[in-house]
């Protein structure tokens, strides 16, 4: 046995576990696990500006990859508490992230000390473990059953919190014969597989509704075998993007109150039966509950089981690891294959495939200011189909998806539940940093991007290229469209006559002039038609400078984006497509649209 402080132990540890990259913010009570990372060499270290932004970027570095798990560090008082709201997104879309923090000695936790705070308490609601070790020698049985909670069942964060004197303490320990405990995660049995896909069979117009959990599950592969073999149509959710490629002949569009295509919608509307695999029914998916589940029947698959039945009780539940219920699906559907059972849906989906190519919403507008739905089609154009997307909350995010296209899984990187402001810019890092090689392309709108704008020198610093989309309308645009219920506009105008910046027209903050002075490189867009040399010009900057940089268009004031409260009501506020030139980047092809007439 091998005798070694607590930290080192704990280093070593993460190692074995296949953790490699940290995020944080050196402190007092934090500096002797720094002082391991930095004797050890294994563990990679981005330095943050404010530590809710290390728990994001640790979201994003989580996100970007199957297996990856980031980490993020700081202090118990001030550094913990800033890292609830990562915890809480992390928490809420089933991503696992480890916080560790440094904590008052053992003997001063109840009196006071200098940024002492019962964190563990703090954090327990928004993580699936959050732990004070109080003995040295439980330091590494800890670690160790923290990366098993954080990979079984649904995923999610842990909180580890190190008093500086056990941090300092020794132990016996042997990491050559460290092993990680076995990941529980359920699966499908065959007679729940065969049940379910029964009433599948029987149904007329059925759907899948691909949730994050196949994203988590790494299981997209599966799911588009599936619905090949089957024939069925394929709705994602907003965290389960990508699982099929948007230009897939089953992809159906997404359903909504927001985050939605009209098709979408519709083909939902038309459904008479729904498979969904790891999904939540979140309310922004569903709207009201009675619409979306009048006259269809439902089989929901989810690993966690206190999500069957939560928001409307499924006709059938199947508590399992999304992976292991396709793989059982598709055991069954080929054995009905082989036996002439498995019906044939081509014209079913055929009629999903006339309602993508003509229920299109119009993104070609030649105005100034620009119309934001033109630079979500100048992005298509320009970023192509390997683009990582990251992005958080707002109009922006709302728009984009129901404008941007993704073909892959992790291509779409989105804090969906919690949505917190702030949350796109260091998310953006740690994906960049993750996959330092690929085009990660972030997006916001301006009060998020400010939210935590300083971490732009974390880019610069650290040489963590990425492109940030800013449209900028100088409002809380979401915000804004929701007060018009009550019939105002209250403190939800960023506008202001910057003294230093009359070139910005009363837009406020000189994104470009703080974006610059952070070390980043800065382009800003006023009229349509630079949107796509602008695009092309931020791709040779990054490469050129590996920073971060940004492309501010500056957009009319007031949009007010398709959105409503039930999926069969959703106001269109702007023209519809009504020939191929209104939507140029639409998924249908030219010649779809030429053989078939106009969209309507």
């Amino acid at each position: 046995m091998t005798r070694m402080r607590t930290v080192d132990a704990a280093v070593l540890i993460l190692e074995k576990e296949g953790a490699t990259q940290a995020f944080g913010l050196p402190g007092a009570a934090i500096n002797p696990f720094y002082s391991a990372m930095r004797a050890h060499g294994g563990i990679g270290h981005i330095l943050a500006r404010h530590v809710e932004a290390a728990s994001h970027m640790a979201e994003g570095f989580t996100r970007a990859a199957p297996g990856n798990i980031g980490i993020c560090i700081g202090t118990s008082g001030p550094a913990g508490t800033d890292m609830i709201t990562g915890l809480y997104s992390a928490s809420a879309d089933s991503i696992p992230i480890l916080c560790i923090t440094g904590q008052a000695p053992v003997a001063k936790l109840h009196k006071e000390d200098f940024q002492a705070v019962d964190i563990a308490s703090i954090a327990a609601p928004v993580s699936k473990w959050a732990v004070t070790v109080l003995e040295p020698a439980q330091v590494p049985g800890t670690f160790q059953k923290a990366f098993q909670l954080m990979r079984s069942g649904r995923p999610g964060p842990v909180l580890i919190d190190l008093p500086i004197d056990v941090q300092l303490a020794e132990i016996e320990f042997d990491i050559e014969t460290y092993t990680p405990l076995d990941v529980h995660r359920p699966t499908a049995t065959r007679a729940q597989a065969e049940k379910a896909i029964m009433m599948l069979n029987a149904a007329e117009r059925p759907l899948i509704v691909a949730g994050g959990g196949i994203v988590n599950a790494d299981s997209a592969d599966l799911l588009l075998e599936f619905a090949e073999l089957t024939g069925i149509p394929v709705v994602p959710t907003l965290m389960g993007w990508g699982t099929i490629a948007d230009d897939h002949p089953l992809h159906a569009g997404m359903v909504g109150l927001q985050t939605s295509h009209r098709y979408g919608n519709a083909t939902l509307l038309e459904s008479d039966f729904v498979l969904g695999i790891g999904n939540r029914w979140a309310n922004r998916h569903t709207g009201g509950v009675e619409t979306y589940t009048r006259d269809r029947t439902f089989v929901h698959v989810d690993i966690e089981p206190t999500q069957i039945g939560r928001v409307f009780a499924a006709d059938y539940g199947i508590v399992s690891d999304a992976g292991a219920a396709l793989a059982a699906f598709l055991d069954v559907a080929h054995d009905l294959k082989l036996t002439g059972q498995l019906r044939d849906r081509s014209e079913w989906a055929g009629k999903c495939r006339d309602r993508k190519r003509t229920l299109l919403r119009k993104t070609h507008f030649d105005t100034v200011p620009i119309k934001p739905q033109r630079v979500y089609e100048e992005m298509n154009a320009a970023f192509g189909q390997d683009v990582r997307y990251v992005t958080t909350i707002g109009l922006s995010q709302i728009q984009a998806a129901q404008l941007l296209h993704v073909y892959k899984p992790r291509h779409w990187i989105n804090a969906g539940q919690a949505g917190p402001l702030g949350w796109t810019l260091p998310a953006a890092i740690g994906v960049a940093t993750a996959l330092p090689e690929e085009t990660v392309v972030a997006l916001s709108g301006d009060y998020d991007f400010q939210f935590l704008i300083e971490e732009l020198a974390v880019g610069a610093q650290f040489k963590i290229p990425y492109v940030h989309v800013v449209v900028n309308n100088s409002y809380l645009g979401l915000i804004r469209q929701a007060q018009r219920a009550f019939d105002m506009d209250y403190y939800v105008q960023l506008s202001f006559d910057n003294i230093n910046s009359p070139e910005v027209g009363g837009y406020g903050v000189d994104h470009v002039k703080v974006a610059e002075g952070l070390g980043c490189k800065a382009v800003r867009v006023t009229e349509p038609e630079q949107l796509g040399s602008a695009f092309a010009e931020a791709k040779r900057l990054m490469a050129e400078h590996r920073v971060p940089v940004l492309v501010e268009v500056i957009l009319e004031r007031v949009t007010n984006v398709s959105m409503g409260l039930e999926i069969d009501s959703v106001n269109e506020f702007e023209e519809l497509a009504e020939s191929f030139s209104d939507a140029p980047t639409a998924i249908a092809a030219r010649a779809e649209y030429e053989s078939a007439g106009s969209p309507s």
